[in-house]
């Protein structure tokens, strides 16, 4: 008897999505031109990868780590020992492999830390892990013949024989190096989220006990996740080493650590392209925010605080609930409360920004005088008007906002309503 075999249709929506971020990765240094665009692609690239490294932890395996800069870290300094060993003719590794040194570097030093780290669960798998970043970082200064002190380890990507004319000495030779590995490391952490695996590991992350009751170990679960999160966080630091040149203690303190839970959160770690948004809010923040204002810090732990109270699942679960009414047809209803919303929040934004700046200027900018310009306009800090006039604006704003939001809530229920309505008029069809 002949067995007939059958294979799934192709997913047309699937092929369309990833193609069109190929299509984005190839043509952003074609679009944005200038030196800090460039800048800014390449280190959206690295990014991407090490921010989805991150969420395979803390969105699919619900472990919160504070430590993740350790593997991302230590596979730059792999990667950095590499190069000069190239450079110094001991090895014979193309530029363009080195990334592979980091993450091999990342999953030695994960698969060492994780058999450790992952045998506890929650607050004490946190705790560890805080307890190991503080650990290697202190390393960082007490052994510099691998860390190289406070100066760091520098080094030249401009070694070996160049491949087809590719040396990686100009910037756009960079960009697309780390942009065809920021694809390829995509798609591969994207396919571990549909294997066996990976949903056993969401699995873990939901329901530990029962997956245990089944016969399955959380631990080795938890375990294999964490060394590959480990080699995809060692390719990010193995690009992060090539763009750079030069690497330092700094990438394996907590503030990194730090850096990448808060922009995975804010991106969103319950969908697979929420880090990804992280990581383009990530470089937006750390290289144009910070140059635009002193206070960015603060701007970005108000819109953290802001996005726990009102939109715990980040941006990207605002764009999937707004794409789910978009599909029943009832965005139009919403455009109105869109826009009064847009409205108070950009009022209350601007008279807190005043006041913030206002504050900044007379603690930092003293010795400039009491005048100072916010978008253009001049202020006088020891001016009462100032000082007055953003106060009643932002209480302006806030009490409006209330308004707005209580009937956004109000129309969004009655929405929903209507979606669960025709969900089941379909069903009963």
């Amino acid at each position: 008897m002949s067995q007939a075999y059958t294979f799934r249709p192709l997913n047309v929506g699937r092929i369309v999505l990833w193609s069109l971020f190929a299509l984005v990765l190839f043509v952003a240094p074609k679009l944005f031109t200038s030196s800090l665009a460039m800048t800014m692609l390449i280190q959206m690239g690295i990014g991407i990868v090490v921010c989805l490294s991150y969420n395979m932890l803390l969105g699919q395996g619900g472990m919160l780590s504070f430590g993740h800069a350790v593997y991302s870290g230590l596979g730059s300094f792999a990667a950095i020992h590499t190069l000069n060993k190239v450079g110094a003719g001991e090895w014979a590794i193309p530029v363009s492999l080195v990334p592979i040194v980091g993450g091999l570097g990342g999953l030695l030093v994960a698969a060492l830390l994780g058999a450790v780290s992952t045998k506890k669960s929650g607050n004490t798998f946190a705790m560890i892990t805080l307890g190991v970043g503080e650990l290697v970082w202190s390393m960082s200064l007490m052994l510099p013949e691998f860390f190289g002190g406070e100066a760091g380890i520098s080094s030249n990507r401009v070694v070996g024989e160049p491949f087809l004319g590719i040396t990686f000495g100009p910037q756009i030779e960079v960009y697309y190096l780390i942009a065809i590995y920021c694809f390829v490391c995509t798609v591969l952490m994207y396919a571990f989220t549909q294997t066996p695996l990976g949903r056993m590991l969401n699995a873990v992350r939901d329901n530990p006990e029962r997956v245990e009751f089944i016969g399955y170990d959380t631990q080795r679960v938890r375990y294999i996740a964490f060394m590959i999160a480990g080699f995809f966080a060692g390719i990010a630091g193995g690009l992060y080493t090539i763009n750079f040149e030069i690497v330092t203690g700094e990438v394996v303190n907590a503030h990194r650590s730090g850096a990448y839970l808060l922009f995975t959160f804010l991106g969103g770690a319950l969908f697979f392209f929420g880090p990804i948004i992280g990581a383009v809010l990530m470089v937006l923040a750390t290289v144009l925010l910070s140059e635009l204002t002193k206070a960015w810090l603060l701007y970005l732990g108000l819109v953290f605080l802001l996005m726990v109270m009102y939109a715990p699942g980040g941006i990207s679960s605002l764009l999937m609930m707004n794409l789910r009414v978009a599909a029943f047809g009832l965005l139009r209803k919403l455009w109105t409360s869109y826009l009064a919303l847009g409205g108070t929040v950009l009022v209350i934004v601007t008279a807190v920004s005043v006041i913030v700046e206002m504050i900044y200027h007379i603690k930092l900018n003293e010795a400039l005088g009491p005048e100072m310009s916010f978008a253009g306009v001049t202020l006088n800090t020891q001016g009462l008007d100032a000082w007055v006039g953003s106060a009643m604006l932002l209480i302006t704003g806030v009490g409006c906002f209330e308004v707005a939001r209580r009937q956004f809530v109000k129309q969004w229920g009655q929405i929903q309503g209507e979606i669960e309505a025709e969900i089941l008029r379909r069903d009963g069809l």
